[in-house]
């Protein structure tokens, strides 16, 4: 380098620097050229505003709780900051669960008829319609973790107290109509022991004795004073936030179309005397109807069979004369069978199996006849047994009678030996006399 002149020096200096300077520019233009085969390979940019901006996220509308509300007519002191916490924190867990929502408004249409009519005639509060939604979201098979069972939510002692026994594999429980009566006398029981919906309302929750004991303890008598179990404590709040949102959903943006609610269940009532334990799939049968129907209908039979007793079935709407005149004679028609073969029916499949074969029709009759026989057996006894006893109170009347003759007999044998001891007697105080008499002489 140092024999180098300056002009040398100077020229290697400047090739150094362009060379840096183009392998430089040559790197930019291969990361540019990457990253835009990158970005045409799938990766996508974000959207643009119509301003040139990123698109601004969808905005969620806050609903704000209503203002005032009450309970049965008794008004909720919305007015203290603790107490609206908590009735807003129901109601926003309500207002934004829509398909839930969606759901109670069309079980409503099902259930809520009966319900309101039931009110009426117990002349309770139309509020307590909404305690069911509360306790069962209006699904008859609802059933706690804890025991409670039915659209009412009974648990089995109270149910029991209530003529909604549970004896074997029939719950009472699960009788909607039943069940619903059964909760209004409760209910009502409950307001008059308070004199207050909403403590009539969480001890329904918790039960009365603890609602008794709290008070005491806690020296108040208000359910917005009381600290109860976490789950009572919203329980009476969560009814005011459905309440709020269901008897008003056009308010908060819910429109249930017209006919889109589930209609009643209508059903043929028949009364039935089992001397014997009958299947299900039999009643099924009979009725020319399908397993599922009967449990959907009677949700109180709990297992496959229907044990000994008498009992009253619903049946789907038209099929109860057929069912009876199937059922007594033992002529059941199988639903799976001839119903499924007619015209466009296609067969089973690969891997499908064909339904199984229709019950016995001598199974029915057979639940039925044993009832019969027995009963006039039953009469046949009762005849020899009265006459049995017709007898024995003769032979009785009979034994009685000749124990009296035997005692007169006694008696007029007694009185004739004492009718001869007084003769004996006479004529011995005449022959005394008459000796007497003699020596005077």
């Amino acid at each position: 380098m140092r024999g180098w002149s300056k002009r040398e020096r100077l020229g290697t200096a400047v090739a150094v620097v362009l060379f840096f300077w183009i392998c430089g520019c040559s790197t930019m233009q291969t990361t540019s050229t990457l990253q835009q085969a990158g970005s045409a390979e799938g990766q996508v940019s974000p959207p643009a505003s119509p301003t040139g901006g990123l698109a601004a996220p969808a905005i969620v509308p806050y609903i704000p709780p209503p203002n005032s509300i009450d309970l049965c007519g008794e008004r909720v002191p919305l007015d203290r900051q603790d107490v609206y916490e908590r009735f807003d924190k129901e109601f926003t867990l309500v207002v934004y669960n829509h398909a839930q929502v969606y759901l109670w408004l069309k079980r409503m249409e099902r259930y809520f008829p009966a319900i309101e009519e039931r009110l009426r005639y117990y002349n309770l509060p139309d509020d307590l319609k909404y305690v069911a939604i509360v306790e069962s979201d209006l699904l008859p098979n609802a059933c706690s973790p804890k025991g409670a069972a039915g659209p009412w939510q009974f648990m089995p002692g109270t149910g029991a107290a209530y003529g909604l026994e549970k004896r074997g594999s029939v719950d009472k429980r699960y009788d909607f109509e039943r069940a619903t009566d059964s909760a209004f006398l409760l209910l009502n029981d409950l307001y008059k022991k308070y004199h207050n919906w909403s403590l009539a309302i969480a001890a329904y929750n918790c039960g009365d004795k603890r609602i008794i004991d709290e008070s005491r303890i806690q020296g108040v008598r208000s359910y917005y004073d009381l600290r109860l179990p976490q789950e009572t404590e919203r329980y009476v709040f969560r009814i005011l936030a459905v309440k709020a949102v269901l008897s008003n959903p056009s308010q908060f943006g819910y429109e249930l179309p017209k006919g889109w609610g589930y209609q009643e269940l209508k059903s043929d009532l028949v009364k039935v005397s089992l001397s014997r334990p009958v299947p299900i799939q039999t009643i099924a049968s009979s009725a020319g109807t399908t397993y599922r129907e009967i449990k959907r209908l009677n949700p109180i039979f709990r297992s496959d069979d229907i044990p000994a007793g008498n009992y009253e079935i619903k049946l789907p709407p038209g099929t109860g004369k057929v069912f009876e005149l199937n059922f007594r004679t033992g002529n059941a028609v199988y639903a799976g069978s001839e119903s499924q073969s007619g015209e466009g029916q296609d067969s089973p499949g690969p891997g499908l199996t064909q339904a199984p074969a229709p019950p016995d029709p001598l199974q029915i009759a057979q639940a039925i006849q044993p009832a019969k026989i027995s009963s006039s057996k039953a009469k046949q006894k009762s005849g020899l047994a009265k006459s049995g006893s017709h007898k024995a109170k003769q032979k009785s009347s009979s034994a009685k009678a000749g124990s009296r003759t035997k005692q007169k007999t006694k008696l007029a044998k007694a009185g004739s030996a004492r009718g001869k001891q007084v003769t004996k007697s006479t004529k011995a105080k005449s022959s005394a006399v008459k000796q007497k008499t003699r020596k005077k002489i």
